[in-house]
């Protein structure tokens, strides 16, 4: 069986090094190939081998570790058992079929199934797919009665960071207050009372033990599973001040100054930048959500004339749907009936709404603007283009960067050598000053100020905010891989059919003569005789005549001569449309046209002669004309640097033509399909970078031999399989944007890389004393208080979302 990927969600993880212990964990289960887990997005990203190992062992590993795997659970009637025995197949069926299934407990007597499952790797349509597969009967609940696990576990973490950070306001708050006013003399002698240190111990024990506590448990899984996390420094830093402060109480003798208020306002000003965090953290997810949303609730179905309003999970394929203007696409399909304009912004990110008639395609998540439409359903569920979108989405975001390994490998060594230095700290200053207090107070500063988090959270929060906003501008990005890679880019070769070009030939000149002067009596009599006609050529003439608003007259004694020309009577008069060579052989005199003839070969245009009883009556000449937006990407892409090619099989007169139309200048004609990979292959042996852009099947060798390749999402799905970057919308514009997207988000990467260990490195230091001898330096800096630190270390990891956030707001 070959090798699968799945995707889980993980709760309780409070910085990087949370991440790489599950890897750890993880990867030591025999079956499992590969493990990567985004700190970011909070999902594992598991390659195994499901013969070796099942979900079931992924989780309880994950669990062993200390941290957590929601999961949906789900109570489904369910009807047509007859005996115990039915429920016990409804069972097999579930547990043993269905991937993602966690357990499934079905009850005869109460004819009801309890399902536990994973909403990442199942849905209710799979689960409701099995029992009626198994011969039995299920009412389904409505989506929206089924919470979304990951959903509830991410809103129940901020709620519970946000009351716990509220617990140590209302505590440290009065207890700072009473601590500093005293400090300086504010308060009365009252102040130095025996018993105001005990209330000073009762209002940081509740800050300590419960606002405190996730950093306790935290660090407690960590040391269990061999290394040392944020949650180690916090509650070594702040146990450092609160016990001591409790041994001066039970022992009055060691002295009389306690650090209650450290320990406790170290806790909440921690707690405080994780819930901010949290919330900040949730944002950069915020494109999968507004994709999820597209989706509507309910559908109008039409079955045998009569429309029922119905929950979007009960439409099947082939059912035929309703949309009235206003109203969202439920699901994909073809339009049977009814014309409008569609806004495929969401998907595609172009403003301007599609016209859509009988024949076209219709895509769930776009909105219907105008007309009524009637369309039968073509894919449904998980199969549907928003949903396979969304699926991407979220794979993409949760890969690893490769420029992440750095970061990675500082956050492996980073809390066991700021423990060295913290430790290292206490011991000199214990030493050279003689103060126990001075050089406790320098080791808590330094075990809260550093801070492991914005280390971890620099490289995937701006992974997941530059790919959310790809995906609202309808650039997709398979993996984090494709998006380092494309910022790197010097030269990008593009394929010229369906790439550049339209991919389908269209009229573009149309010549008469003096027996047929006008244009449009030529395109009517060349359109009857094509009517009758299978060729492209034949095809595009009669949408010519169409687009002009020609009334074509019926072809009689219709004849095609192989590709040649066809010939028909129209109206009591032969006409002939071809091939020159062709028309010439059936004896018309071509001599006056052969100027225009050559003219517009050297052009690159294939030419058409309409011959009428036996004479020369005009000239049509077909090309496969380049898409409007093609010339403004490629401008778009010289203008930043880049060195733009076209690969093409046409001959180099055509090849030509095309290119110059298109401001391309280096251009290679004649390249056979299997000849387009070994191009791209000698540009990278020249040093460049190479980006191909393709949409056909010829180019997905060329596609996976470039650097990067983008394919154009309405092109062959072998071509969108094998692209690392899919433009959903199908224009050319979508490269350039692609290509600013990832280097802004490189450019975001950098800057919260720099800041990350900038911070680090500078207040590291200053936490340590070392800049206590320079009295030139400002008080505060010489003697960094653990609160100040505290508040720099929470401030830091907010300062590298917020800079990832930046991207929703950038212009591509």
């Amino acid at each position: 069986m070959p090798e699968k990927t799945i995707r889980l969600p993980v709760t309780g993880m409070t910085c990087a090094n949370c991440a790489a212990n599950i890897e750890r964990s993880v990867k030591k289960l025999p079956g499992v190939k590969g493990a990567n887990v985004n700190f970011a997005s909070e999902e594992a990203s598991v390659t195994l081998d499901p013969e070796a190992v099942e979900v079931r062992d992924l989780i309880e590993r994950i669990e062993g570790s200390g941290f957590g795997v929601p999961a949906t659970r789900v109570e489904l009637p369910v009807t047509g058992m007859t005996c115990a025995n039915c429920a016990a197949s409804i069972e097999r069926a579930l547990n043993r079929k269905v991937p993602g299934v966690l357990s499934a407990s079905v009850n005869f007597a109460t004819e009801s199934a309890v399902v536990e499952y994973l909403p990442s790797m199942t849905d209710l349509d799979e689960i409701t797919a099995a029992v009626e597969k198994a011969g039995y009967g299920v009412i389904r609940p409505r989506d929206e009665d089924v919470e979304d696990a990951e959903t509830a576990a991410r809103r129940a973490e901020i709620q519970d960071q946000t009351r716990k950070f509220i617990t140590g306001v209302i505590f440290a708050a009065p207890l700072f207050a009473l601590s500093m006013g005293r400090d300086f003399g504010f308060l009365g002698y009252w102040s130095h009372a025996a018993w105001v240190n005990w209330l000073f111990w009762a209002l940081a024990t509740p800050v300590q033990f419960y606002t405190g506590w996730d950093y306790y448990t935290g660090g407690w899984k960590s040391l269990r599973n061999g290394s040392a996390n944020m949650d180690v420094l916090v509650a070594m830093g702040s146990s450092v001040a609160y016990f001591y402060s409790l041994a001066l109480l039970i022992y009055p003798l060691l002295g009389d100054h306690v650090y209650f208020e450290t320990s406790a306002v170290i806790i909440t000003l921690i707690k405080l930048g994780k819930m901010l965090e949290a919330r900040t953290k949730g944002r950069t997810g915020g494109a999968i959500r507004k994709l999820m949303g597209l989706r509507p609730k309910t559908a109008t179905l039409v079955r045998e004339g009569i429309e029922t309003e119905i929950p979007i999970e009960q439409i099947r394929v082939g059912d035929v749907i309703v949309v009235r203007p206003g109203e969202s696409v439920p699901v994909d399909g073809l339009v049977e009936e009814g014309a409008s304009s569609v806004d495929e912004s969401m998907l595609t990110g172009e403003p301007l709404p599609v016209d859509k008639k009988p024949g076209d395609e219709i895509t769930g998540g776009t909105i219907n603007k105008e007309g009524r439409v009637k369309f039968r359903s073509t894919r449904v569920g998980k199969d549907t283009a928003l949903a396979r979108i969304i699926r991407m989405v979220r794979e993409a975001q949760g890969s690893k960067a490769p420029i992440q390994a750095l970061a990675d490998r500082v956050a492996a060594v980073f809390v066991p050598a700021v423990i060295g230095i913290a430790l290292v700290t206490f011991g000199l200053w214990w030493a050279i000053g003689g103060d126990f207090v001075p050089a406790m107070i320098r080791l808590v500063a330094v075990l809260v100020i550093a801070c492991p988090c914005a280390l971890g959270l620099a490289t995937p929060t701006a992974i997941m905010a530059g790919m959310g906003k790809g995906a609202e501008r309808g650039v997709l990005f398979k993996n984090s891989e494709a998006l380092e890679s494309a910022a790197r880019l010097d030269t990008v070769v593009l394929d010229k059919t369906g790439t550049i070009t339209r991919g389908e030939p269209s009229v573009v000149d149309v010549v008469g003569t003096e027996s047929l002067s006008r244009e449009d009596a030529v395109l009517r009599l060349a359109a009857a005789v094509e009517r009758g006609s299978e060729h492209p050529l034949g095809k595009a003439v009669v949408r010519e005549a169409e687009r002009r608003g020609i009334r074509v007259p019926e072809p009689e004694d219709f004849l095609a001569s192989s590709g040649a020309g066809v010939r028909a009577r129209i109206e009591g008069r032969e006409v002939m449309v071809g091939r020159p060579e062709w028309i010439g052989g059936q004896g018309t005199d071509l001599k006056s046209l052969e100027p225009g003839i050559h003219d517009l070969q050297g052009h690159g245009k294939t030419v058409m002669v309409l011959a009428v009883d036996g004479e020369a009556a005009g000239l049509i000449a077909v090309a496969d004309t380049i898409k409007p937006e093609s010339r403004r990407a490629v401008d778009e892409l010289r203008s930043m640097g880049l060195r733009v090619a076209m690969l093409t099989g046409d001959n180099e007169q055509t090849a030509r033509a095309v290119a110059m139309e298109a401001g391309i200048d280096e251009v290679a004609a004649e390249v056979r399909p299997e000849d387009k990979s070994s191009r791209v292959l000698a540009f990278q042996k020249e040093g460049r970078r190479v980006g191909m852009v393709g949409d056909g099947i010829n180019d997905a060798p060329a596609l996976a031999q470039a650097d990067v390749g983008v394919a154009i999402g309405t092109g062959t799905d072998v071509a969108i399989e094998t692209g690392g970057i899919i433009l959903a919308a199908g224009e050319l514009t979508g490269v350039p944007r692609s290509l600013r997207l990832s280097r802004a988000t490189m450019r975001t990467i950098r800057q919260n890389l720099f800041w990350a260990f900038a911070y680090n490195v500078a207040l590291i230091p200053v936490a340590a004393g070392v800049l206590n001898p320079f009295e030139s330096i400002p008080f505060m800096l010489r003697q960094l208080h653990p609160i100040l630190a505290a508040l720099a270390m929470a401030v830091s990891s907010i300062t590298v979302v917020s800079n990832s956030l930046r991207l929703y707001r950038s212009k591509v």
